[in-house]
């Protein structure tokens, strides 16, 4: 039988018998490496020997038990990648050789994995496979907020936090693509700098003692149209005082971890909206628009308007620096594990 390496979320005893509980699973704790049967792909299926797995906050979440899809215990982490086709039975977009984008539920920490026909997207013209990696779920999310929820209009300002992370700085350059004005709150110096060298036309701003007063400013008292905050606590608070009338707060996440609550009276009195951001449930939702978000973001991407900056990348023996590195807060864009290097 044909084996490959994958890294495994397993359970941490088996004393019960939900085996998707949240308290069976604890991080680094309950992940390892592990031999698996290779894959094999069904008629319609695609099977493709990952080169890189890009990881994302919701990865972490979801080792912790913490994210609100639960796959069954034990999983094989990884919601993207990209890598080159090896079979596709049935298909006939796909041929074996074919650069390709792929994502999922789970499934990309590994040296192969199958995924369903739609699920499967060109590599864009110039692009690694760590940076093919990146580049769906973050830019999804950046396109559905600022555009499809948002409704951003050229010469705009947009306030984006949390921007040096993978989702952040997505925001952050699809912002700049679009010709927005961008605002972009950093929390250390390391990060401001970064997102400096990356984008020079962006503001860059630090928000580790508030960002209300400098917005503000920086903006001519009009404060932001667009506030993308997949932070959420004090920070969401803190941006319903410096968002423009008529102007957009995405929610888009809440890593702080508190979950902000706003009187109804507010965004009535100061005339402003909080929209709620869900790409993927966007484009479950309405899937003629889903398919029109996809192919924006490729052209924007195939055109060199927009590219994922990836912040390390790791051999597979290294996963757990690479997790750690996401957990500590320490990743600019996103980090990548190369399931296939030495």
């Amino acid at each position: 039988m044909k084996t490959m390496t994958a890294l495994q979320v397993q359970a941490l005893s088996n004393d019960r018998a939900d085996d998707s509980a949240a308290d069976r699973v604890d991080g680094l704790a309950c992940m390892a490496l592990a031999q698996l049967a290779m894959p094999v792909p069904m008629h319609g299926e695609v099977l493709v020997q990952i080169e890189a797995a890009a990881l994302g906050f919701p990865d972490l979440l979801m080792t912790r038990g913490q994210y609100q899809a639960k796959p069954p215990l034990p999983f094989v982490p990884g919601m993207e990648g990209a890598g080159i086709v090896v079979d596709a039975p049935g298909c006939s977009r796909w041929r074996e050789g074919d650069r390709v984008i792929v994502g999922g539920l789970t499934g990309a920490v590994a040296q192969y994995g199958v995924f369903a026909e739609a699920s499967v997207l060109p590599l864009p013209e110039g692009f690694d496979m760590a940076e093919g990696a990146s580049l769906r779920a973050a830019y999804l999310t950046a396109w559905v907020a600022l555009v499809c929820r948002g409704q951003a209009m050229p010469g705009e300002w947009l306030l984006v936090h949390g921007a040096a992370g993978g989702v952040g700085l997505a925001a952050v350059d699809l912002g700049v693509a679009l010709g927005l004005n961008v605002i972009a709150v950093a929390s250390t110096a390391a990060k401001r700098e970064a997102i400096g060298r990356l984008h020079a036309q962006a503001r860059v701003i630090d928000g580790s003692t508030g960002f209300r007063e400098q917005v503000l400013e920086i903006t001519g008292k009009r404060g932001a149209d667009l506030v993308f905050d997949p932070v959420g606590g004090d920070v969401f608070d803190e941006s319903t005082r410096c968002i423009a009338f008529n102007g957009r707060l995405l929610v888009v996440g809440f890593a702080a971890g508190r979950i902000p609550q706003i009187g109804a009276n507010i965004p009535l009195i100061k005339g402003f909206s909080v929209v709620g951001v869900r790409a993927g449930e966007y484009g479950r939702r309405f899937p003629d628009r889903g398919a029109d978000n996809v192919s924006n973001v490729l052209r924007l991407a195939n055109e060199g308007q927009i590219r994922p900056h990836v912040h390390a990348r790791y051999p597979l023996a290294d996963w757990a620096q690479a997790y750690c590195a996401m957990e500590q807060r320490d990743v600019i864009g996103r980090s990548v594990i190369l399931p296939h290097a030495g």
